[in-house]
């Protein structure tokens, strides 16, 4: 007899990894989730949403090769926050409020302890964003990972009042760009900070002084930064035109993404401090500007495309939740060489 435990597959340690995730996703729970985990699907309500033309935002993510830092250095206990983050920083940008959250796991072989640790990360991003964990999966697929590795991903839907919804079709001319501070590389162009980092024998660990003696992994595996509240906060204090998240590919192909057809971002380099990690990083690869902004968040994680008269409105909100922000640029015609995005 060849039994699922012989093909690979246990799944009394899926059952143990329930159990000791329920304790981290109920912290997660509001008023609004009906019953817990073990139903094929999760309840939420939202008949308590007083809103007149309401409108579902989703949105969709994963933490990348950033997870390969994790596994090197057998830190699980942050890549959750990640994973939370880079799906509702997407969805807050159109104005939206998370509402729920779902995580997807798929390893090798399940160890119900690691797997803890992720869920208690993805937990902690929850409350940070203000969101509940409704659900998840946690797949064991023999043969399909390397061993000790994992993947993860996750998917979040929140709610706007189709009025006070942000698309970016009224930034216009004379827009002040507000960007807010990142918290580091968050996880985006981990691929290329591999093949940067991860050469000639390099401790990940030991203190690093151009990092501020913190070291390589501390610094690479600092959570990307959650600005759902802060962000929410600044659209009730201002008319934002624009909102734009600063993850893969940069400044060069996010911030142009909110911008109607004819303008172009000018962006003052030397208006907020570049954090150390891209300094070095540049360095380390011989990146030119464009290159670097191309790829990095370069110390900016999220952008707001507002009326320069309510610019100040929105740095005081920000550093209201005890943020840092700054005026990092303006929006203007697109000239004849037809760039979107300009660094000066």
């Amino acid at each position: 007899m060849v039994t699922y435990k012989d093909a690979g597959v246990d799944v009394e340690r899926g059952y143990e990894a329930v159990r000791r995730m329920k304790q981290h996703v109920a912290t997660t729970f509001d008023a609004n989730v009906l019953g817990g985990l073990g139903s094929f699907g999760g309840f939420y309500s939202i008949e308590n949403e007083k809103l007149d033309k309401p409108v579902l935002v989703a949105g969709t993510d994963g933490v990348g090769t950033k997870l390969k830092l994790a596994f090197l250095l057998d830190k699980h206990d942050t890549v959750g926050i990640d994973c939370v983050a880079m799906c509702v920083n997407d969805v807050v940008c159109q104005g939206a409020r998370p509402l729920i959250f779902l995580d997807y796991i798929a390893t090798g072989y399940l160890d119900p302890e690691k797997v803890e640790k992720i869920v208690a990360g993805v937990a902690e991003g929850c409350r940070q964003a203000g969101c509940a964990l409704i659900g998840g999966e946690t797949a064991e697929m023999p043969d399909f990972y390397p061993a000790g590795e994992y993947d993860l991903a996750g998917f979040t839907v929140g709610l706007v009042d189709r009025e006070k919804s942000i698309s970016g079709e009224r930034v216009r001319e004379g827009d002040v760009l507000v960007g807010m501070a990142s918290s580091g590389v968050h996880s985006n162009g981990y691929s290329l900070v591999r093949k940067l980092v991860l050469t000639e024998g390099r401790d990940l660990e030991a203190p690093v002084e151009a990092l501020g003696g913190k070291s390589w992994g501390e610094t690479l595996l600092t959570p990307t930064k959650i600005y759902v509240k802060p962000a929410l906060r600044a659209c009730a204090a201002a008319d934002v035109h624009g909102i734009a998240h600063i993850t893969g590919g940069g400044f060069i192909e996010n911030i142009p993404r909110i911008l109607p057809d004819g303008l172009t971002a000018y962006i003052d380099l030397g208006s907020w401090p570049v954090l150390p990690v891209f300094t070095e990083l540049q360095k380390m690869g011989a990146l030119t500007d464009r290159q670097i902004y191309n790829t990095f968040n370069m110390g900016i994680g999220m952008v707001f495309a507002v009326d320069a008269a309510e610019a100040d409105a929105v740095i005081a909100a920000l550093e209201a939740c005890g943020e840092q922000a700054y005026r990092i640029g303006v929006v203007g015609r697109t000239g004849e060489d037809g760039e979107r995005l300009v660094l000066r």
